[in-house]
């Protein structure tokens, strides 16, 4: 009796511990991409790459920004800009994006005095 009380103890105890193991496996960011009328800035998680394209000839370029909210005191600041507009193709920029700290992109376009199009869920890798 003992005997089995020992091996459904271990079987709970290894079932535990490959939960925790499970929730506390960082969660990866993947590709994101914010597509608007005006073009669209992408998050490439190979490589923590950030693309941003204006799609629209309108004379008018995009920008994003990539804020970060710091995992200890929940302050915001902006870490990036990249922008993209009057040459053909699309801007790259690198950026590491790390477990600790939540990320967000912005997307703008650059007409009108800049107005704002799209905004990212707050993410991490």
């Amino acid at each position: 009796m003992r005997k089995s009380w020992i091996t459904r103890l271990a079987i709970a105890g290894t079932a535990g511990l490959a939960l925790v193991g499970m929730t506390a496996a960082p969660a990866m960011a993947g590709d994101k991409t914010y597509k608007t009328d005006r073009g669209y800035f992408k998050f490439i998680d190979d490589g923590d790459m950030f693309k941003i394209c204006d799609t629209k000839k309108d004379g008018h370029g995009v920008k994003g920004y990539l804020y970060l909210k710091d995992g200890m005191t929940g302050k915001v600041r902006k870490v990036m800009t990249i922008d993209d507009g009057g040459d053909k193709g699309c801007d790259k920029k690198g950026f590491n994006i790390g477990n600790f700290h939540q990320y967000r992109m912005v997307f703008i376009w650059n007409g009108n005095g800049g107005e704002y199009q799209a905004v990212s869920p707050w993410f991490n890798e």
